[in-house]
């Protein structure tokens, strides 16, 4: 059977062609109104007296005005011809006449004020850090209180007891004798500002932390002391800016704990109109390829050397590898490793090998983004061994070198970490003098013509974990 016009095939076969919509998928298009239900019929009365049934109408049954009654069923007339049945008489029903002054009129309900759109809530970070939940690892009895009540794994270690496999470093790094450098001392907390609260016309005030190292404990009193948390560790300085300049881990007791911290107050400085961002320092580069590439050979310069290696010799924690996940590594694999901020030029090493990587903030940036996507063993290990170096700044062409970096990349000081201040200041000799102790740091250093500040206080070494406004008074 062929289709025509009005008729639907017999058997369809859907096709790309077959755009007929069927029965079910019939509904209203969005954005258009449906149709209306049928309005509800007037209700008729009924007439007034029942006609007589006629000839043609069977006894005891009658008809209604405008309708007839259904017929009875009759057996077939053996004479063949069924007797003329006359219509049933239409009965007109006058209908009574309505006043329209007399039909009442309901006035339209009053429209609802519309509703105010209710701002976004801020996305949960991917580990729904910052929860008040179960530690991920167990927490000995004695552990901070800070640990548990921010809800990060870190600092889950008892009171004066180190952690399994924590293994101090030694200090290898050169005596620095200079008598012509400048001490800023650190504001004390009964003095600090308070940072300005969110909601304030332009940006908040600027804060920048030195290396870490794994010492939460010191960490967490250091942004106490300044405002940045309060007492359950959490975000305080509505739309305060806090830099911290790199390494997070290694040699101290609970570096993936830092990382934790770093990465909730992050979400929650944001959340409040402020921020927290981080540098890449050499070891979040030491430690990423530890953990990607780790006993494999690369190419130092001075022979072959593994990653894994180099980690162990630095200073490197198992309990710190044990719980690094995917999400650290993605973290620290997309950290930013020269800012400016404030005239400030802010970078973890005191090196001038920034240079190497690209002529504008943007390029060093994204070329060191480029090389660790690309996973090779030997370009990871030459950015790590370049940003290992230091004290490019110290000596008599310190200020030329400091100079060259702030031509290229702008700001008029450069704010540093990496090279502790103890051995700068010479205050660190020989293993004999640890019983003196530990240095004194009293704030960052300032130094190349007042061109640099270093902020690395040698908490590792006893020294002073630093978190400071910029700019310097004094």
């Amino acid at each position: 059977m062929t289709q025509g016009a009005g008729q639907e095939p017999v058997a369809r076969t859907a096709t790309l062609r077959d755009f007929r919509v069927p029965p079910y998928a019939r509904v209203p298009v969005q954005g258009h109104a449906a149709e209306p239900p049928a309005a509800e019929p007037l209700p008729v009365p009924a007439p007034p007296e029942t006609p007589p049934a006629g000839p043609s109408t069977p006894a005891g049954q009658s008809a209604h005005a405008g309708q007839s009654a259904p017929a009875e069923r009759r057996l077939p007339d053996p004479s063949g011809q069924m007797p003329p049945v006359a219509p049933a008489p239409v009965q007109f029903v006058p209908m009574e006449a309505v006043p329209i002054e007399a039909v009442p009129i309901t006035p339209p309900a009053p429209s609802a004020p519309p509703v105010a759109p209710t701002a976004p809530m801020p996305a949960e970070p991917t580990l729904q850090l910052g929860r008040r939940m179960a530690p991920a690892y167990p927490a000995a009895t004695g552990s901070s209180i800070v640990s548990v009540a921010t809800g990060h794994p870190g600092n889950a270690f008892p009171d004066d007891e180190l952690p399994e496999g924590y293994t101090p470093t030694e200090r290898d790094l050169p005596v620095i004798q200079r008598g012509d450098t400048l001490q800023v001392p650190v504001v004390t907390p009964e003095t600090a500002a308070e940072p300005a609260p969110a909601g304030g016309e332009g940006p908040g005030p600027l804060f920048v932390v030195g290396d870490v190292h794994g010492y939460l404990d010191e960490l967490v009193a250091a942004l106490r002391a300044q405002g940045l948390i309060d007492e359950n560790g959490s975000w305080s300085a509505g739309n305060a800016r806090l830099w911290f300049l790199g390494d997070f881990t290694d040699r101290g007791p609970d570096g993936i704990g830092v990382i934790d911290l770093v990465m909730r107050l992050s979400a929650e400085a944001a959340a409040a109109g402020g921020y927290c961002k981080a540098l890449m320092g050499n070891h979040e580069l030491l430690l990423i390829g530890a953990k990607r590439f780790g006993d494999t050979p690369v190419n130092s310069g001075a022979g072959t050397a593994t990653f894994q290696a180099a980690w162990l010799l630095n200073g490197g924690q198992k309990h710190d590898m044990d719980r690094l996940q995917d999400v650290h590594l993605q973290w620290m694999s997309r950290l930013d490793a020269v800012v400016r901020e404030d005239d400030h030029l802010l970078l973890h090493s005191d090196t001038t090998a920034y240079l190497e990587y690209g002529e504008t903030i943007e390029d060093v940036n994204d070329t060191v983004h480029e090389i660790l996507n690309r996973n090779d063993a030997d370009e990871v290990w030459d950015v790590f061994r370049k940003f290992t170096k230091r004290f490019a700044f110290r000596d008599e062409g310190g200020p030329q070198a400091v100079q060259e970096l702030l031509s290229t990349y702008g700001g008029h000081r450069i704010v540093h970490g990496h090279s502790p201040i103890p051995y700068l200041l010479g205050q660190v000799g020989t293993e004999e003098s640890e019983g003196s102790g530990g240095p004194i740091v009293d704030g960052p250093h300032v130094y190349a013509d007042g061109l640099a500040i270093a902020m690395d206080g040698g908490v590792t070494m006893a020294g002073k974990l630093l978190v400071v406004q910029l700019p310097l008074n004094g």
